[in-house]
């Protein structure tokens, strides 16, 4: 097959608010080659990357990505990875945003040749069979502590023996402020559910800011301290993991390549590395990153906060893995992350949840949708239309 085309629609909700909430605007991919279509999406900026995508070449090492994309080969894995390798090396100096931008065209390359082959993705990863992950439920503190207590007893109601708090008033107030939010999370699951804290890098490299709050996390005996400090500062999380008390670090949301995601896994003292698909750069880093954390005796978890879409592309890297056990599960995403998909990934009677077998991502895309919160683009250069927004 022969990529013939890439279509980008910019997707966003009428009111963006300044919160940690990307489900208020996405960019969404569809690729079609040989008569199939896939569909994917980055966790991104849309103008910014529909920029990366369509921008004028600089020089020789910031080429836009479309030219490493359309018009190749893809028949297999390795040709997405051909194609991923040529991104790297044509558009080397927007790699950040290029990375991104290629992370919602890769997982359409993979849910395209899942769909060709009749194969769900993490079969052409080379799994055998998919394994069930216990979902946590992925949710923001509360503007008070009374208001987590409330979120965390509904999440209990709802079934979650597992629940993230994050971000919210977390670390923007005192210690005592920050405890009182903790143990409101704590009594709200009871003391048998897993609890885990995420600080959204609030405390940028101020570590020992960081570190006053493990004496409450080690006392609600939360399950990991998530993105305390800034995603790139590894040293930093190496420093956080050897204070007394101790608590099990996580990161990784923040890597958009996997050797970022690897050193923190090598010299950062994580216990839990947390990977997007849609920042890493795709399905196939991701996997990379797995089989990484397997042989470092690191538990690998997907980062998701959107649709089922983007869970299920998540998931796929590390379904064949029994021992990574966890999923993080979106319960507040914005209406239109809420309905991007026809169909999603339900949580079965026994609270469990595993990627559908279907071909591709095993979830399809509602265009209508698509349709419903699309913004109209157009992006010119010279006089010269470079983008408009496609037809759906």
């Amino acid at each position: 097959m022969i990529i013939e085309s890439v279509d980008l629609f910019y997707v966003r909700m009428p009111e963006v608010l300044d919160i940690g909430d990307g489900s208020q605007d996405g960019l969404v991919f569809r690729v079609r080659a040989g008569g199939f279509e896939g569909f994917g999406e980055a966790v991104a900026s849309p103008l910014t990357s529909i920029a990366s995508w369509i921008a004028p070449m600089s020089h020789s090492g910031c080429h836009p990505v479309i030219d490493s994309v359309l018009g190749s080969k893809l028949d297999s894995p390795a040709d997405i990875q051909a194609i991923a390798d040529r991104v790297r090396a044509q558009s080397f100096y927007g790699i950040i945003q290029s990375d991104l931008t290629f992370s919602g065209i890769e997982i359409a390359l993979w849910d395209l040749l899942g769909r060709a082959k009749e194969q769900p993705i993490y079969e052409l990863l080379g799994y055998r069979s998919s394994e069930k992950k216990l979902p946590y439920a992925s949710v923001l503190f509360g503007d008070s502590p009374a208001e987590t207590l409330e979120k965390a007893r509904s999440m209990r109601t709802r079934g979650f023996s597992a629940i993230k708090f994050g971000w919210g008033p977390f670390g923007r107030g005192s210690v005592e402020q920050d405890a009182e939010h903790i143990f409101a999370a704590r009594e709200g699951i009871g003391s048998d559910g897993h609890l885990m804290i995420d600080a959204g890098t609030v405390f940028g490299d101020d570590v020992d800011a960081a570190a006053l709050r493990l004496k409450a996390l080690s006392e609600a005996k939360v399950k990991w301290y998530e993105e305390p400090v800034s995603a790139a500062a590894i040293s930093l999380y190496k420093n956080l993991s050897l204070r007394t008390p101790k608590v099990p670090l996580a990161g990784g949301e923040g890597a958009h390549n996997r050797y970022q995601a690897e050193h923190l896994i090598d010299q950062g003292g994580v216990e839990y590395i947390q990977i997007d698909t849609g920042y890493i750069g795709g399905i196939g880093p991701a996997y990379k990153v797995a089989q990484h954390a397997v042989k470092q005796g690191v538990q690998f978890v997907n980062h998701t906060f959107t649709s089922h879409s983007a869970l299920a592309a998540s998931m796929h890297p590390f379904a064949g893995l029994k021992e990574f056990w966890l999923a993080e599960y979106p319960m507040e995403p914005k209406a239109l992350c809420a309905e991007m998909n026809k169909n999603k990934i339900e949580i079965q009677s026994d609270g469990m949840i595993q990627v559908p077998e279907r071909p591709g991502l095993g979830i399809d895309f509602d265009t209508e949708t698509i349709k419903k919160y699309l913004v109209e683009i157009e992006i010119k250069d010279s006089g010269k239309v470079l983008y408009k927004t496609p037809t759906i």
